[in-house]
């Protein structure tokens, strides 16, 4: 029987094809076009996104992007949560979650104060999932931020 313990870690290169399948399946379901290559992605994932995935039976079932940014007027770091997905036949499951903690375990490595993550207006299961797991909405946006204790 297949074991269903979700693993999470830093991308690895051999993980970025698997990352860009997704990340073409979560432009198209918000409407959007993606044109990022593989060439593009590995540059990305090296210089600007830390990305992680999350894996069942090794295989990639999920990722999230994260971004750096601050506020330097008061010598903070933050995170912000660019992209989080989880493929069709694992959502329910957990996998968000284990991203969502090994998020903001690697924000917090990183000496950041914060994590924010915005959504789609019309996708409060999102929402609920981040209100869920500590974030707090933020006024007049579907974003959420929660606090990153270090």
């Amino acid at each position: 029987m297949a074991s269903t313990e979700v693993l999470t870690r830093v991308a690895l290169k051999s993980d970025l094809p698997f990352v860009l399948e997704m990340i073409h399946g979560l432009a198209e379901h918000h409407g959007d076009g993606s044109t990022v290559s593989l060439e593009q992605l590995e540059v990305e994932a090296h210089d600007w996104h830390h990305l992680l995935v999350a894996t069942i039976d090794e295989k990639v079932v999920a990722y999230a992007s994260l971004m750096p940014v601050g506020q330097l007027q008061f010598g903070v770091r933050g995170m912000d949560m660019h992209h989080l997905f989880v493929d069709k036949e694992h959502r329910g499951a957990g996998v968000g979650r284990a991203l969502i903690n090994a998020s903001l375990e690697l924000s917090k490595q990183l000496s950041c104060k914060y994590m924010t993550v915005g959504t789609h207006p019309d996708n409060t299961a999102a929402g609920e999932v981040y209100l869920a797991a500590g974030f707090e909405r933020l006024p007049n946006a579907p974003r959420f931020r929660i606090g990153i204790d270090g």
